[in-house]
C-alpha cells in the first residue's frame, strides 16, 4: 500500500490524524521521502520565495538527540524518522518579508497530508517561537536556518479518532 495513491483529497484531510504511536523498524523508501517534500516545496510563499530548509532524519542517535532538545517529541522512538521543517528568513525581504512562518506552516500541512496519502502517519510537533527549542535545534542540525517544526514519521500503529470537526460559530459570513 505504500507508495500508492489510495483516497481523494478531501478523504486526506479529514483521515489525517496526529499519530504518536508508530510501528518499529520500518523503512521509508527514498522516494516516499521525496514525494513528501516535493508536496511541501509546492506550499504557496509569499512571493514565491520558497523560505524553507528540510532536515530529513533517519539517524537513531540524532533522533534521540532531538528528542532530547523537544520536550513534546516522545513519539520519535518509535517513528521511522524525522522531518525538521526550518525557516529561512533570510530568503525574504521587502514586502514579503517576516512571513516565512505561514510559508512554513503551508509546507508542513502539505507534508502531511501527503504523507498520509502515501499511507504514513505523521505528528507537528511545534518549535519556533520556543527560542529554547529553536536554538537547541540549530546546535544539533548545525544550521542557522529557524526549526519551526519536527513532523515525526511512520506506519501508525494506532488509528486515534478525529478530534476536529466543522463548527459553524466560529465562522462570519459577510455577504
Amino acid at each position: 500500500m505504500k507508495g500508492v495513491h489510495t483516497v481523494n483529497c478531501s478523504e486526506v484531510i479529514r483521515e489525517r490524524r496526529s499519530i504518536r504511536k508508530y510501528k518499529e523498524n520500518v523503512t521509508i523508501p527514498q522516494e516516499d521521502f521525496e514525494r513528501m517534500l516535493e508536496a511541501a516545496m509546492m506550499a504557496p510563499s509569499a512571493c514565491n520565495t520558497r523560505p524553507w530548509q528540510f532536515f530529513v532524519v533517519i539517524n537513531r542517535e540524532m533522533i534521540a538527540k532531538l528528542r532530547e532538545a523537544h520536550p513534546f517529541t516522545k513519539m520519535l522512538s518509535t517513528a521511522s524518522a524525522a522531518i525538521v521543517v526550518c525557516g529561512r528568513p533570510d530568503l525574504q525581504e521587502g514586502v514579503c518579508k517576516e512571513f516565512w512562518p505561514q510559508d512554513c506552516g503551508a509546507a508542513i500541512e502539505n507534508l502531511l497530508l501527503q504523507a498520509k496519502d502515501l499511507g504514513y502517519g505523521t505528528c507537528w510537533c511545534g518549535c519556533y517561537p520556543s527560542m529554547d527549542r529553536v536554538e537547541k535545534l540549530q546546535e544539533i542540525l548545525g544550521t542557522s536556518s529557524i526549526p519551526v517544526a519536527i513532523v515525526a514519521v511512520g506506519e501508525a500503529d494506532e488509528a486515534p479518532a478525529p478530534r476536529g470537526h466543522f463548527d459553524p460559530e466560529r465562522v462570519t459570513y459577510l455577504r
